[in-house]
């Protein structure tokens, strides 16, 4: 039943009291009212490497991890997890080679690299375009399917819960970096709690009527009556192929989608760019273990109630108006099984893990348009006090557009029978390609030119566009016995998005290094960054933890294979 009782709001309410008043401590403590604009946006100096890692997780986890990627392992299982694995892998690969150029060439926002490694006009071109990713894609499907997911643990209203989303997390946002970074700590310690409430339940409800009803238990029954959702790597003819592709997932687009998001993302690198090296990547491999352990809370309860539907449970909850299977409705379907006060500390997990993710996202946006667009073209002149105030302004204008986006246009893209996570891979890679390209070799290749960026900028975006239609006007059924290809629904032989991405990224750097000769021969100077070999060395403990995070993966996909 879709309703929470009153313990569940007690339970809710004490989450919320707690968060609120501990921010408020930590603005009070920490503020001040003088601090310049770069403390206010990135905490400068002052987030412990525990706060860096779990702010990570915490603006990482959100609706579409609890709501999206359960829903996606409700329909392919285990393999929507390498989403988090691989992501554990890439932590460690920027912790070692792209934290320490940011930090050693002083580089607060990704903008700034652009501007600082090419020019202005690469710089401002994606800015923009960054605003316009995080409003219409992030904080839109972040509004609407979080609120998705406690009107359907809560009964209420889904407008209503898209408008106080919204509100809650503006507060926690004009706190400044500070405040978001410390109130993250608890944000991550409630999902975390909740999340395993829900997986612990649903495991509880497939040994209900057995004599052994321990959580091992409830794995071994998971497993033998899901075996085919077991699998990290999905053969040709599994019918979730086109959204992983087999061993693309190892050796293909899949590290695009990482690194992109975890290496050149203002929303997330933003969190280490403020500490020294040493703090950022033990932040990094904390974030990285984290990782590791997200498919518990976000994957298993999506198998468990594949199998409680398989079983004939949830028949009626999980069907769509429209008579077909929602994909977005397992997780707050398998929730509602939770009795009182734990329901509650899993409708207070959920509404942690949007609102982080809503104000570390609203925070970016806010250091990007302040710092790298209006202090840039519009006033250079402008104050450190008058640069805060405006950027506490634009945290209450982007989350309003996300809010009217979500109201207008959410159920159309992210409704009944649509798998919300793979909406915002999918559609954040027509650009991801183009970025990375335009940002690995800026890194490690001194004659890459502004030029060249921008054809990976605007090229990336144009092929990701032709790549994704052209099935409709060439027949690609000759990729088929490749892997590369593959029927979807409509009849149409389609490539799966993330070789796509894959294609897109080889042709942006291919013409990016043309071009990069072409200007060079032209005599055209290049802005190299200030590298060297020593600062990618890293200490005995990190090494340790990298090398047990990757032996860790190893072991996972060569158990789940």
């Amino acid at each position: 039943m879709s309703t929470l009782s009153n313990g569940d709001y007690v339970v809710f309410v004490i989450y919320f009291i707690i968060v609120s008043c501990y921010g408020f401590w930590i603005y009070k403590r920490k503020h001040n009212a003088d601090a310049t604009s770069k403390d206010y946006f990135l905490a400068e100096g002052s987030l412990t490497w525990w706060a860096i890692g779990a702010s990570l997780i915490a603006s990482n986890i959100s609706a579409e991890q609890f709501i999206g990627t359960s829903g996606s392992a409700f329909k392919m299982g285990l393999a929507i997890s390498t989403y988090e694995w691989m992501a554990a892998a890439t932590l460690i690969i920027v912790a070692i080679f792209f934290i320490p150029i940011y930090l050693k060439n002083k580089i607060f926002t990704m903008p700034q690299f652009l501007h600082q490694r090419y020019n202005g006009t690469v710089a401002m071109v994606m800015a923009i375009f960054w605003l316009l990713l995080y409003i219409i894609v992030n904080l839109m499907s972040i509004l609407y399917l979080g609120a998705l997911a406690i009107h359907g643990i809560s009964g209420l209203d889904i407008r209503l819960c898209i408008s106080l989303l919204a509100i809650f997390a503006v507060v926690i946002t004009l706190g400044g970096m500070k405040v978001i970074g410390y109130t993250d700590v608890i944000q991550v310690a409630v999902l975390i709690l909740g999340g395993l409430a829900a997986t612990y339940i649903g495991l509880g409800e497939l040994t209900k009527n057995a004599s052994d009803h321990s959580i091992l238990a409830g794995l071994k029954t998971l497993h033998a009556e899901a075996t085919d959702h077991f699998h990290m790597i999905l053969k040709k003819d599994n019918n979730s192929y086109l959204d992983l592709p087999g061993i693309s997932v190892l050796i293909g687009g899949m590290w695009i989608v990482n690194l992109n998001y975890w290496g050149c993302n203002q929303y997330i690198t933003q969190r280490a760019l403020g500490a020294d090296l040493k703090t950022a990547r033990a932040g990094l491999l904390f974030a990285a273990f984290l990782k590791l352990l997200m498919p518990i809370i976000v994957v298993l309860p999506g198998i468990a109630a594949y199998v409680l539907y398989q079983r004939g449970m949830f028949h009626q909850e999980m069907l769509s108006s429209k008579g077909i299977i929602d994909y977005n409705k397992a997780y707050p379907t398998l929730l509602n099984l939770l009795p009182t006060y734990l329901k509650g500390l899993s409708f207070a997990a959920l509404t942690a893990a949007i609102v982080a993710s809503l104000a570390g996202k609203a925070n970016s946006i806010a250091t990007i348009f302040t710092l790298d667009i209006y202090k840039k073209a519009i006033n250079p002149q402008a104050t450190d006090k008058k640069l805060v105030t405006l950027g506490k302004w634009s945290v209450v204008v982007a989350m309003a557009l996300g809010v009217i986006m979500s109201l207008l246009i959410g159920e159309q893209l992210m409704g009944e029978g649509k798998q919300g996570f793979q909406y915002i891979q999918e559609y954040t890679g027509f650009v991801s390609p183009g970025i990375f390209a335009m940002f690995i070799l800026g890194f490690f290749w001194k004659k890459a030119t502004s030029n060249a960026a921008l054809f990976a900028t605007i090229g990336g975006f144009v092929f990701s566009v032709i790549f994704k239609f052209l099935p409709y006007y060439a027949n690609l059924a000759f990729m088929a016995p490749y892997g590369f290809s593959k029927m979807n629904d409509k009849g149409v032989y389609e490539i799966p998005f993330i070789d796509r991405m894959g294609f897109v990224f080889l042709i942006c750097v291919i013409g990016m290094f043309i071009i990069s000769k072409i200007d060079g021969a032209k005599g055209v100077k290049t802005n190299g960054l200030e590298i060297d070999s020593s600062m990618f060395k890293t200490s005995r403990a990190f090494t340790a933890g990298a090398l047990l995070v990757g032996g860790i993966i190893v072991a996972l996909y060569s158990f789940f294979w």
